[in-house]
């Protein structure tokens, strides 16, 4: 007997969460079903806890600079229960010639470090009077051609901080494509800024903060999971057309739903969507990493978000998170936790090494860098399952063929991990524009590209 439902989302994630529960605050007389492979949900968003020591297997936090997040927040009843590490408390490094510089978070610190040269300083204007390229550029080429060599490797270091990429092979008009939109429009992104900003006068913004939860991230997902219809172990198997909507196959189950909604990260949505028209790609590369836990005793750690390593640096570690500096109750006190980061993009053969020598080079890494006491007294390798996806050269095309698909099937939804960034504001941005055109029985136009602020 088929089951019938108004909407079926396919992945119990951030994204396919997000979108049930705005979903749900808009219309909550729908029927609506979440369809999950696995045993838990929340995707990528995991939490790890060992006695009194919390560290994250995916994101460790995420702005507070986007309105629809703060709205999931609320929905999901944590206003109250919400950590932040305002970024303008917290100090950035870099490591650069082997030491830890810090990074300047606004243009007058940055004319004043010394973190470029006076030529590369003055480089950077050249961006005014160069021309744009029209076409898809990857990250490195298009700083470089802009900006000037010397900037790369703080290009690098912000590539590494989030994607774990190679910024010679991800795109920038896929990752940033509202920067590129205002290169285009302006001529130049120096140009295009200014004019924003003078178009904005008056409209004071600060730094954002960083936001976590006591338990860590997997406390929003688990509080957005309650009370809702989650199916656990069912893996959907093909999904299809038919009079009444979607038929979508799970095992021996048949549902039947009026809108589909799939929230995957992008190789799992392609292989049921390839049953629908053929994709630019079979699949796209995923960079994945370790995360190797420490806790210290009276570790003399500055007060920071951590450090960043470019790859020109040779260091072991992509960077470390400095977790119980930023927010409370991730160790015992009087411990020091650290999280460093191993393997993407550029190095996943160090992920066949075991737990152990992980630990000892990522020990004897970051050791060089900070006042580190011998040994840890807390040690942990987290690997997560869940590889980031790669928006490299061609994701476009990939984009493309989405939204034709979209607009061949107006009931049709595709949403979630590393289509249109790998945040989780953006994932939260999306599920709710998602939300919004079921709800006003509309199609999911993609939204104008806005400018996403680089923070490190």
């Amino acid at each position: 007997m088929n089951q019938h439902y108004d909407v079926i989302i396919v992945g119990s994630g951030l994204s396919g969460l997000s979108v049930a529960q705005f979903l749900h605050a808009r219309q909550p007389e729908l029927k609506v079903v979440l369809l999950e492979k696995g045993g838990r949900a929340g995707g990528a968003v995991q939490s790890f806890q060992q006695g009194e020591y919390r560290a994250e297997w995916g994101p460790h936090g995420f702005l507070d600079n986007c309105p629809e997040g703060q709205e999931l927040i609320r929905a999901a009843g944590l206003e109250d229960r919400v950590q932040k590490a305002p970024l303008g408390q917290f100090a950035r490094y870099l490591c650069q010639q082997g030491r830890l510089v810090e990074l300047p978070q606004n243009p007058k610190k940055f004319l004043l470090s010394p973190i470029l040269s006076p030529f590369a300083k003055l480089r950077l204007l050249g961006d005014l009077w160069i021309r744009p390229e029209l076409t898809e550029q990857a990250i490195g080429p298009w700083a470089s051609h802009r900006f000037g060599q010397a900037i790369l490797p703080l290009v690098d270091a912000a590539i590494t901080g989030s994607f774990a990429g190679d910024y010679q092979r991800l795109s920038m008009d896929a990752v940033m494509p509202g920067v590129r939109n205002l290169e285009k429009e302006h001529g130049s992104v120096l140009r295009g800024l200014l004019r924003q900003r003078k178009a904005a006068a008056g409209k004071a913004v600060g730094l954002p903060a960083m936001q976590n939860f006591p338990n860590g991230m997997e406390e929003l997902t688990t509080s957005l999971a309650r009370n809702k219809d989650i199916r656990f172990q069912c893996q959907v198997d093909a999904i299809a057309r038919d009079e009444d909507g979607w038929a979508v196959q799970a095992g021996a189950q048949r549902l039947q739903g009026r809108r589909l909604v799939i929230a995957l990260p992008v190789n799992a949505a392609l292989a049921l969507l390839t049953s629908l028209a053929q994709p630019p790609v079979p699949e796209i590369p995923v960079a994945r990493i370790a995360n190797v836990v420490m806790g210290f005793a009276r570790a003399d750690i500055p007060k920071a978000f951590g450090c960043l390593a470019p790859e020109q640096e040779k260091r072991f570690c992509l960077g470390a998170m400095f977790s119980s500096a930023m927010f409370p109750d991730r160790a015992p006190a009087p411990m020091v936790l650290l999280e460093a980061l191993v393997g993407g993009r550029r190095h996943p053969e160090r992920l066949k090494l075991a737990d152990d020598e992980l630990i000892r080079l990522a020990y004897k890494d970051l050791k060089t860098l900070l006042p580190l006491p011998e040994p840890p007294n807390f040690v942990q390798v987290l690997r997560p399952s869940n590889g980031i996806p790669q928006m490299e050269m061609g994701h476009v095309n990939l984009l493309a063929w989405r939204d034709g698909l979209q607009e061949r099937h107006p009931d049709l939804y595709i949403s979630g991990f590393g289509w249109d960034g790998i945040g989780m504001n953006e994932m939260i941005k999306h599920g709710s524009r998602v939300a919004r055109a079921i709800a006003d029985n509309l199609r999911d136009e993609p939204a104008p590209a806005a400018v996403r602020p680089v923070y490190f």
